[in-house]
């Protein structure tokens, strides 16, 4: 047996459940001083305060008096993808817009262009790296998202290549299908032809390989229409994948309201959600998985955060990594702007990216909390206590990571 006793946790924080929690709930967190949990075989098996048991067969990790949590669960990441995106820097300084640099074959199509000419080995060792530095930053589950392909052969490298690394890396890696990127070039005057190919094509390849939890639509101007979207997801309903959807980044056009009409497990963005868009995510039971970091690094509005979580609505928030609109891979960065621009309780930043957060990506019942019977995936904080690591802001706190129990 593999059994790891963490003991002399100065503050352990965690919330609980197997369900995303929005409304007051969000800010639930347990707290216990002077703490220890026990990990027998990956798994959580016991959690209490004061004087721990006395194991002869267990490893004993002494927290140093810190701060424990679970492991940070980064919940939308575009991780597969060949090239970066550094070149784009200075055209967005100048004034810029996102959909005009798209519109001009940058964006989304400069990285599709790279990512075609990768092999499946390279777009893997490069993805590695990026999960090396996201554990070193915390994070201990991850989705990674296909979508620089735009055509068949392409977006099943990129899911094979994510299938690859969560054999073998530290990190787990939830796989979505983002085929519905954006329009490829060779098909701008076509969408009907496009749409149909993702949906007699690219859908029932991924699924025979069981390549995709997810299939996930970027629903914008210029990219696919509301209607489109449904088409798109009903179509992935149809092979098993559940749906994702990227809603009101730049213009609301009816994502949010149709996420919860099919009952999306989460959509993303949200940065120009209207009422009624969260009116209809509160009923539908989707999480809305808010990205901080990409209103940050674009200078483009917040999203309105309480509103959503006040609805009812589970407020997950993730890094967006991606080369072009947030190059950012750091969940700290993103809890620290969780409370400084959405106004997030410490508390309710820590369920965002952990507990809400696996939930958006089906992993609630694994990961998310410290609890007996979840996997054995924590964070050993250089930090006194949740406040700390919320105010601090700009260094790597993280002092030791813990995943199914082993010491990474």
């Amino acid at each position: 047996m593999n059994n790891l006793l963490i003991q002399n946790i100065g503050t352990l924080a965690t919330p609980l459940g197997s369900k995303a929690r929005g409304g007051g709930a969000q800010g639930a967190v347990k707290v216990m001083k002077n703490a220890w949990v026990l990990i027998e075989d990956g798994v959580i098996s016991q959690v209490g305060d004061g004087t721990p048991p006395v194991l002869a067969d267990a490893q004993v990790l002494d927290a140093g008096g810190n701060l424990v949590t679970p492991g940070l669960v980064d919940a939308h990441t575009h991780l597969i993808f060949g090239g970066w995106r550094q070149n784009e820097l200075g055209l967005k300084l100048h004034g810029a817009a996102y959909l005009d640099i798209l519109a001009q074959g940058g964006g989304i199509l400069s990285t599709v262009r790279s990512t075609r000419a990768a092999s499946e080995t390279e777009l893997a060792d490069k993805a590695a790296l990026a999960l090396d530095e996201m554990l070193c930053f915390g994070t201990t589950t991850c989705e990674a998202k296909s979508g620089y392909g735009l055509e068949l052969e392409t977006e099943l490298r990129q899911l094979r290549a994510i299938r690859t690394l969560n054999q073998r890396h530290t990190i787990d890696l939830v796989p979505t299908f983002l085929g519905a990127h954006a329009l490829p070039e060779d098909y701008k005057t076509n969408r009907e032809g496009y749409i149909r190919l993702l949906c007699q094509q690219m859908l029932p390849a991924v699924a025979a390989e069981g390549l995709a939890k997810y299939c996930d639509v970027f629903c914008e101007t210029g990219v696919f229409t509301a209607e489109e979207t449904r088409t798109i997801l009903e179509t992935g309903k149809k092979y098993g994948l559940l749906p994702k959807i990227h809603a009101d980044e730049i213009d609301a056009i009816g994502g949010s309201e149709l996420a919860g009409q099919i009952g999306a497990v989460s959509a993303e963005h949200h940065i120009v959600c209207r009422q009624s868009g969260i009116d209809s995510m509160a009923r539908g039971g989707t999480v809305a998985c808010l990205l901080p970091a990409t209103s940050f690094y674009l200078g483009a509005a917040f999203a309105p955060a309480r509103q959503l979580q006040q609805a009812g609505v589970p407020v997950a928030m993730a890094t967006d990594f991606n080369p072009g609109s947030c190059p950012c891979l750091n969940m700290q960065l993103v809890i620290n702007l969780g409370c400084l621009k959405y106004r997030f309780t410490p508390e309710e930043v820590l369920t965002a990216v952990t507990l809400n957060a696996a939930a958006a990506i089906g992993m609630a019942d694994k990961v998310g909390t410290v609890e007996p019977g979840k996997q054995g995936d924590l964070v050993i904080w250089d930090a006194p206590d949740l406040d700390y690591i919320c105010y601090r802001m700009g260094s790597n706190l993280v002092k030791q990571v813990v995943k199914r129990g082993i010491l990474v």
